[in-house]
């Protein structure tokens, strides 16, 4: 994997860390004093404070609190966990923790925001198969800490479709699939969330070729995003974009139900 970049983000969490640290309003907090606030260790804040190490998820809203920097440290994050995404995803980083509505069609595999740990070392073993297991292990950290956006604050309205060849294909072996699919039953749980199964039955359709994602901000309105093996394109050109909307339509019209995606995964479970 490439090492941090001296001149980015995770270097300028750094600096802003120390420059916070010591123009604390009240006086100078030591690096023991902002652990105990965070309730943390010193040792965490003195490699914060550096630039080798990962920023654990969290700790960024903590310090966002303590100094009142409005969301400078989480933004800060987000930049450093997008870098660590291949050059062609980043973009799609940037753009999802800013996301008011998500729609994503998913052909092949789980997708990310719905991953557990497991299923998430499985992909990347088998894609990246000359990877150390400290590389590995970073690359599933950060992939999970993408799912903050469902679990910290209002989350976006999130649609989702998956192949029904998603929930067959046994990533991993049974073990790691039956953690996976009760994720998946779970994560639908969420009032904000539909998740549907697109019925192998269900033939030909406008969107077999590729993964696609929708992702709708205030600031940009709706982006399409498709991603394949080594290469993804961004589609703002609004009729480009009305047409991949329609064929998403199309696609959740043609799904299952939310209840009857349900039982279908929850029937497969059970094999399991």
């Amino acid at each position: 994997m490439a090492g941090i970049d001296e001149s980015g983000p995770r270097q300028r969490f750094a600096e802003e860390l120390r420059s916070a640290r010591e123009l604390y309003p009240e006086r100078r907090l030591s690096q023991t004093a902002l652990a105990r606030k965070i309730k943390s260790s010193k040792s965490t804040i003195s490699r914060l404070e550096g630039v080798s190490d990962p920023v654990p998820p969290g700790i960024s809203a903590l310090l966002d609190q303590v100094f009142d920097t409005g969301g400078r440290f989480q933004e800060l994050y987000e930049e450093i966990t997008a870098e660590g995404f291949p050059k062609h995803a980043r973009k799609r980083m940037e753009l999802e923790p800013k996301a008011t509505a998500i729609l994503e069609w998913s052909p092949t595999v789980v997708p990310g925001l719905f991953q557990t740990g497991r299923y998430a070392d499985r992909l990347f073993r088998s894609g990246n198969p000359r990877l150390s297991e400290k590389e590995l292990a970073a690359m599933v950290a950060k992939r999970l800490a993408r799912q903050r956006l469902l679990e910290n604050g209002p989350p976006p309205d999130f649609s989702v479709v998956v192949c029904e060849s998603v929930i067959l294909r046994a990533v991993g072996g049974p073990e790691v699939m039956r953690e996976q699919l009760e994720k998946l039953l779970d994560r639908s749980r969420q009032p904000t969330t539909v998740l549907q199964v697109l019925p192998l039955a269900a033939g030909t359709h406008g969107l077999m070729d590729a993964s696609l994602s929708i992702l709708d901000t205030p600031q940009t309105g709706p982006i399409v995003y498709t991603e394949g093996i080594r290469s993804s394109l961004l589609i703002d050109e609004p009729t480009e974009v009305a047409h991949f909307r329609r064929a998403y339509d199309v696609l959740t019209a043609t799904a299952l139900s939310q209840s009857e995606s349900t039982r279908l995964i929850r029937k497969h479970l059970e094999t399991l």
